[in-house]
């Protein structure tokens, strides 16, 4: 999507062009000029609800897929922890240490539909 500079952005056009190429950019924003940043609006109480769906239908997938893995697998998963939580001398942030924690959770339940797969 190429913009015209003379005109402004679109919040919509903005959030569909980085849905779109999160395939394969990692919802880089590759359409806006390099070193300006559109204003996002708020999400909408629809785009939260299907962001909540998104979320907990990847989180039942990477537990399918865990519990299906190897040792390792699930082993590296455990050490991904580390490099989300804050490293020694920085700031804890709420949100990473519950996101570290909720990983670890995560590892967990894969490692519970592991063992009732064996019996």
């Amino acid at each position: 999507m190429i913009h015209d500079p003379d005109q402004p952005f679109d919040p919509s056009e903005i959030r569909w062009s980085s849905i779109s190429s999160w395939d394969n950019e990692g919802g880089a924003l590759s359409s806006l000029p390099q070193g300006k940043y559109a204003e996002m609006p708020d999400m909408t109480n629809s785009e939260l609800v299907l962001l909540r769906i998104r979320v907990i239908a990847l989180e039942n997938l990477m537990i399918a897929v865990l519990a299906e893995g190897s040792d390792r697998q699930l082993q590296i998963a455990r050490e991904m922890v580390e490099y989300i939580t804050p490293r020694p001398g920085f700031t804890h942030h709420p949100l990473t240490i519950r996101a570290g924690e909720h990983m670890t959770d995560i590892v967990a339940r894969a490692t519970h539909f592991r063992e009732v797969q064996l019996e």
